[in-house]
């Protein structure tokens, strides 16, 4: 009998499709995460925003057994009592109502989670915590990339010891990319930072209490897992934390 993959939810995102055929949209996601997933022995498995509600939230996490809350655009500033700044840009109430209540439906069955950028982001603002909507320009603030295709930065973090996020990548001071316009700022209840860049920017949350596994990172592992082995190995321990069918996992 084959042994089943773990199946690993990537959440998706709808857009517009620009093609000599009659689509209005697509459900879609870089394939970097997926293959990203696959390297690591998992079956990645897109999940497309769409009916809000924390019931469907629940069925749909039970097809899964370990979920991705991947990157992509601004949070509502509105989400943390802030007004829409004006260098926010593919704003989508859909994706932050489906994502919102996805992870904490995820947070409460104990699943496996790996956050990345705007996913760390969601997991802060959910507890309570709140972003700087734009670091760019600021004093102090170093090079982070830009948003929306606009090109990556690669730069050192460094990483707690002994933290989940130090185990899953066998170092403290990872080289890493990110492409970010906001970033962390009051951290959210409960939430530890556990990585930061120099000029002091988070770059990765914690959250201690729970039991099961979960990293927060702000960079884009999956845009250099396919030649870093120490990126890959954050997919590589998600996977592992997946195992099909158990969800009595621990940390």
């Amino acid at each position: 009998m084959t042994e089943a993959l773990p199946r690993i939810g990537l959440t998706a995102r709808r857009e517009p499709v620009d093609r000599p055929y009659p689509l209005v949209e697509s459900v879609c996601l870089q394939a970097t995460y997926s293959d990203s997933v696959e390297r690591a022995g998992g079956m990645p498995v897109l999940m497309a925003p769409g009916r809000a509600g924390a019931d469907h939230a629940r069925r749909m996490l039970a097809s899964i057994d370990a979920l991705v809350l991947t990157g992509g655009s601004d949070i509502h500033s509105k989400r943390y009592g802030q007004p829409l700044h004006e260098t926010m840009s593919h704003v989508d109430e859909l994706q932050d109502d489906f994502e919102f209540t996805l992870l904490e439906e995820a947070l409460e069955a104990d699943l496996p989670i790996l956050c990345i950028c705007r996913g760390m982001q969601i997991l802060n603002v959910l507890r309570g915590g709140d972003l700087d909507p734009h670091i760019p320009g600021k004093p102090g603030i170093g090079e982070h990339g830009v948003p929306f295709g606009g090109g990556g930065t690669r730069h050192e973090v460094t990483v707690q010891a002994s933290t989940r996020l130090a185990e899953a990548l066998g170092t403290t001071t990872p080289t890493v990319e990110c492409h970010h316009h906001q970033a962390v700022q009051q951290v959210g209840d409960g939430l530890e930072v556990v990585a930061r860049a120099r000029d002091g920017i988070v770059e990765a949350l914690d959250l201690p209490a729970r039991d099961a596994w979960m990293v927060a990172v702000q960079w884009h592992p999956e845009d250099t897992a396919a030649h870093d082995p120490v990126n890959q190995r954050l997919f590589d321990e998600l996977v592992r934390r997946a195992v099909p069918a158990d969800r009595s996992r621990g940390s």
